[in-house]
């Protein structure tokens, strides 16, 4: 798998593992290596993987109670108040996810988070294992803490092992047996969490309900520089109008929006970068936050664009929950997102959308390899022929 504009690889199959392929190796030097003419590069397919996540996670609810997205293909379970053998309840997870959404899972079970996220890290890299791993008695643990490196737990990063690597530290093991007062002076209060998580002490419970996001981002490279001022206005609208469907998502209103753009780093054309952040009125309405960036246009139009080779613009916006007394009518805009968002569900992102957004413009990121969209495009569906 690449990631946008078919940069660089972000996912590999076991074959492709194999084949000695790197994560982030650059694709357009990979690809012509004689030994890897068969290999099969796919582009990022965001709407599929959205889709195929959200099947993931209903069929997970029918099974256990408590479901926590940690990622788009990582999720925590609560196995709280199940009976019985939760090993083989686990394989009958796994079993029903592939019979059902076709994609293969891992399993790792563990009395906390750290420790499940490191039974499953154990059970991926068992090609010839049954998928679940189970760490869940301190017997299990002490019996491969012994073996795996302390970079193999999840939070543990370069920085950090070779702070403990310098005093010796290089197993879980060590990493465990350190004393509190040394583990909090290396890595603070909040390293402190994590040998207490190892030794099965959980410090980093299940979320029941997600905390408010802050802030909202929506960055993307063009699939081909950009030098007039009209493309870029078209790209800000577009991502302006991603930006509202986050907010809409999340229950909230943006209160100031970033807009930022650079040009490419890694040619010889000169290097240009800038940003411009400014206030708006509470707002998740689509149109309003297309409006708004009229604003950055009128600062930015003498500084920046016409002539430049730009590759990656940004739009972030700081949110907050909706306000109580907005100036416009709330009612009218929300019938309004809401007919929008509705259809879009229903047809597809972008089915409707305001005029001045392209559907596809040739500035867009680049996906020459894309999979078919079987589950979030109706003129993909997949086809089935009898014979």
């Amino acid at each position: 798998m690449l990631s946008n504009n078919d940069g660089c690889v972000i996912a590999r199959s076991w074959e492709a593992k194999d084949l000695g392929i790197k994560m982030g190796d650059p694709w357009h030097i990979v690809r012509k290596k004689p030994h890897l003419k068969e290999v099969v590069w796919l582009s990022s397919n965001y709407a599929l993987y959205g889709d195929m996540s959200r099947r993931m996670y209903e069929l997970l609810c029918e099974h256990v109670p408590i479901v926590e997205p940690y990622s788009i293909d990582e999720m925590f379970l609560g196995f709280h108040g199940l009976q019985g053998d939760l090993v083989a309840h686990s394989k009958h997870i796994r079993e029903t996810v592939r019979r059902v959404a076709k994609i293969p899972t891992c399993v790792g079970l563990g009395p906390t988070n750290t420790i499940a996220k490191l039974a499953n890290a154990v059970a991926k890299n068992d090609r010839h294992g049954e998928g679940v791993c189970d760490l869940s008695m301190p017997e299990a643990r002490s019996a491969i803490y012994r073996d795996m490196a302390v970079g193999s737990v999840w939070g543990m990063g370069g920085a950090s092992c070779q702070k403990l690597a310098h005093i010796g530290v290089n197993s879980i093991a060590d990493f465990i047996a350190m004393p509190a007062d040394l583990c909090r002076d290396i890595l603070t209060v909040v390293g402190l969490r994590t040998p207490k998580e190892l030794q099965g002490v959980s410090c980093l419970p299940l979320s029941m309900a997600p905390p408010v996001r802050k802030g909202i981002s929506v960055t993307r490279s063009f699939g081909r520089p950009v030098t007039t001022w009209e493309e870029m206005t078209q790209a800000i609208a577009r991502h302006a109008t991603r930006a509202g469907e986050k907010l809409r998502q999340q229950g909230l209103a943006a209160t100031a929006m970033t807009v930022f753009m650079h040009t490419n780093r890694f040619n010889n054309d000169p290097s240009y970068s800038n940003a411009v952040t400014f206030k708006i009125e509470p707002t998740s309405d689509t149109r309003q936050l297309i409006n708004a960036r009229g604003k950055a246009s009128l600062e930015r139009r003498l500084s920046i664009c016409q002539g430049r080779h730009h590759a990656r613009r940004s739009l972030s916006v700081s949110a907050l929950p909706i306000p109580i007394f907005p100036s416009r009518d709330p009612d009218k805009s929300a019938a309004i997102m809401n007919a929008l968002d509705g259809i879009n569900l229903r047809y597809g992102r972008g089915t409707l959308r305001p005029a001045n957004v392209q559907q596809n413009p040739d500035w867009g990121t680049r996906r020459q390899n894309m999979s078919p969209r079987h589950t979030t495009d109706v003129h993909e569906i997949l086809q089935v022929t009898s014979l």
